[in-house]
């Protein structure tokens, strides 16, 4: 996307210094094993959000299937002191295309929930411990729109409609138990009416933009002991008009706090997000009314239910997604206080997590690095950072009683372990998982540059064989965003590059994450300019200070912002033999008209039609004239955020003007779907990565061996 992310949770009492500490395993042994084909990345599996359970004995985690089996994702348990093996818990019907997601632990720790779309719904399930099948709750409500009731719905839409007033079944968007039990809050779209069904089966189905009247709802719903619902009566909704994108229960289970987007594209013109207390009484929800509109859900609460602490948009002059951490009293006229200013990394994915001493832990990112620091909530001291073991880590989570830590660490030569301590800070204990496949790789090497007047940094891969009497071709990779950035992460696509002879540079050029708001804003108004030099320059430097690379044997490839500026070293430089891209910007003016949103696009240069000329000097499509270099573009169909024309204009340009390119679209494939299934994570689509690696291959040792 041209967007990027990690997320987290965590403490009270934490060492002072970040010392690094051993992961008690015995890891994979990278040198038994071999460089991933393009068939191999079909049975890769990934792992992710692990759940401690509320006795801190064993931790829910989910596991993706590989390509090959269908990439779903399903949920599994393992003991924390590994007595026993890991065991799957949920299952997906045959003819189900999507797996089970979001589970979360009763208070109890008697049973679990999750969601799942099973027939034409997205469901909330319930799985007891002590056995059985997982259970659907029966999640009804008498719709609030009908737009067959409007007056230009076909009669016999209308007539359906009139005829029928019962309740109907939720599709769930997200869900929240609060912490005692009792209470279930729900968010969903609004349901299809009968009315509604006849006109979209008759095909009287024309959309009116930004005009719709669904809305994602809250709604409340009491619970019994086992979790049941304790009425079949409709649910009660909660009277808030907009779409609920987040919802947190307060520690005493009598309020939560919702993350409410206003509808019909009203973020397109400016930030509009909103912050609303909702009691589990009669009473309205309440507005906070100076939350910032750029906030980020989930909020969490402190833990004496005074404050709020959430992510929002830094107030310096930065790209859209340059968030820090504030804290706010929990009532409607409280002012937010910066918790983070200055930081010199970025704030990471995922809700804070409040501790037990009134501090409140947050995921971070920090040049290559991920983790996660405390801050106090006055913020009178500088972030202390959680000590990590390997450069990567994500999914930090505790219990309610925080008698336990689970998190997941990794690194460039470290497969992705689920790791337990008893203590936060505590020494990594691998606990057993199913295996992903691990693959052959190499240990990254962090190099650094000056450009410009800034430090830059990347990361270099060399394959083994590689020395200054077998110099090897280079490949510069660009990373999505432009606020993004290449992480130290064990990555089996840099393996698979690597197994083809191939060596991988991965700048972190100015405008990237990771290095401070100044550093994410240094490309303002200059995509393709000063970041396209940089990576230049990170490419001189290490052809200069590494023999074992080829200087005339170079390639550049990228996806999204990467594929944008792919686009621009077309037209900039004839160094490259090959270069590659994946859903690009190749023109400014009709990606912003067309794209799923502009806010993002505008901070860097303004509206298009005011500023012409800038936003055509930030267009690769306005140097094509000078393209030479043969040029594989990589896109699907169903793209939104870098729709398929931007690909299909650099194609008929660079066609035109007699330049080598080839084109492969990618049908019901969106923008970031198709990158994963590239890269070789699991994707529903069984071929189209193994297709497109067969592509990239065959482009780059043609071009590469000449």
């Amino acid at each position: 996307m041209r967007k990027s992310a990690v997320c987290l949770c965590l403490l009270a009492s934490l060492v002072a210094a970040a010392r690094p500490h051993p992961i008690q395993t015995n890891p994979v042994t990278t040198s038994a094993l071999k460089f991933p084909t393009t068939d191999d990345l079909l049975h890769l599996r990934t792992m992710s959000a692990a759940e401690l359970s509320p006795d801190g004995r064993t931790v829910l985690f989910s596991i993706s299937d590989a390509t090959a089996d269908g990439g779903l994702s399903h949920f599994w348990l393992t003991p924390t002191d590994s007595s026993t093996a890991p065991r799957q818990i949920t299952f997906t019907p045959g003819k189900e295309k999507s797996g089970e997601s979001r589970a979360a632990w009763s208070p109890d720790g008697k049973f679990i929930l999750f969601l799942a779309h099973r027939g034409q719904q997205t469901q909330l399930f319930r799985l007891s411990l002590l056995g059985g099948e997982a259970i659907p709750y029966a999640l009804k409500t008498l719709p609030s729109v009908d737009d067959a009731k409007l007056p230009d719905a076909i009669p016999a839409a209308r007539k359906a409609s009139a005829e029928a007033a019962k309740p109907l079944d939720l599709s769930v968007s997200g869900y929240s138990l609060s912490p005692d039990g009792t209470w279930l809050a729900i968010w969903a779209l609004d349901p299809q009416t009968p009315g509604e069904k006849i006109a979209h089966d008759d095909k009287a189905d024309a959309i009116r933009v930004d005009q719709q009247t669904h809305r994602t709802r809250l709604y409340l719903a009491h619970l019994k002991a086992d979790g049941a619902l304790a009425s079949d009566a409709p649910l009660t909704p909660v009277a808030l008009d907009g779409n609920v994108r987040a919802a947190s229960w307060s520690p005493d289970s009598r309020q939560l706090v919702t993350v409410v987007q206003p509808p019909n594209g009203a973020s397109d013109l400016k930030p509009s997000g909103e912050a609303w207390i909702v009691p589990t009484s009669a009473a309205k929800p309440v507005r906070l009314v100076h939350a910032p509109a750029t906030l980020r859900g989930p909020i969490a609460w402190s833990r004496d239910g005074s404050h709020l602490f959430f992510a929002a948009q830094t107030p310096e002059d930065a790209p859209p997604g340059v968030e820090e951490l504030y804290a706010m009293a929990a009532e409607p006229l409280a002012a937010p206080q910066r918790l983070m200013p200055d930081f010199d990394g970025g704030l990471g994915y995922g809700e804070p997590l409040a501790l037990a001493d009134g501090r409140v832990l947050v995921a971070v990112t920090q040049g290559v690095r991920l983790g996660a620091v405390i801050l106090r909530a006055d913020s009178a001291q500088a972030p202390q950072p959680v000590p990590q073991s390997l450069a990567v880590l994500t999914g930090l989570a505790t219990n309610h009683n925080q008698s336990g830590w689970v998190w997941f660490a990794e690194s460039s030569d470290h497969p992705p372990t689920l790791c337990f301590a008893a203590r936060l800070g505590g020494d990594c204990t691998a606990l057993q998982t199913p295996s992903l496949h691990p693959v052959k790789t190499v240990r990254s090497t962090l190099v650094q540059w000056q450009q410009g007047g800034l430090s830059i940094q990347g990361l270099l891969s060399v394959p083994p064989q590689a020395d200054e009497h077998n110099p090897v071709p280079l490949i510069v990779e660009v990373h999505g965003g432009p606020l993004g950035a290449w992480e130290d992460r064990y990555d089996p696509w840099i393996s698979f590059l690597l197994g083809q002879g191939w060596a991988v540079l991965r700048p972190n050029p100015r405008g990237s994450s990771g290095y401070g708001w100044r550093f994410a804003a240094a490309n303002k108004n200059d995509l393709g300019g000063e970041d396209f030099a940089d990576i230049m320059a990170g490419l001189d430097a290490v052809l200069k200070t590494h023999p074992e690379l080829n200087g005339e044997r170079l390639a550049l490839m990228g996806y999204s912002y990467g594929g944008e500026m792919a686009g621009f070293a077309e037209g900039k430089t004839n160094r490259f033999r090959a270069i590659l891209s994946g859903a690009p910007v190749i023109d400014q003016f009709s990606e912003y008209g067309t794209e799923g949103g502009s806010w993002y696009d505008r901070w860097y240069y303004g509206l298009p039609w005011e500023h012409f000329t800038d936003a055509w000097r930030q267009s690769p499509l306005a140097r094509v004239d000078a393209a030479r270099t043969p040029f594989l573009l990589l896109q699907g169909q169903s793209d939104t955020t870098d729709p398929m024309g931007q690909s299909e204009e650099m194609y008929r340009a660079l066609r035109q003007m007699n330049v080598p390119v080839q084109m492969m679209l990618f049908p019901r494939e969106d923008h970031g779907p198709l990158a994963r299934g590239i890269f070789g994570y699991p994707s529903p689509e069984p071929w189209h990565g193994w297709q497109a690696r067969q592509r990239i291959v065959q482009f780059l040792q043609q071009n590469l061996s000449q």
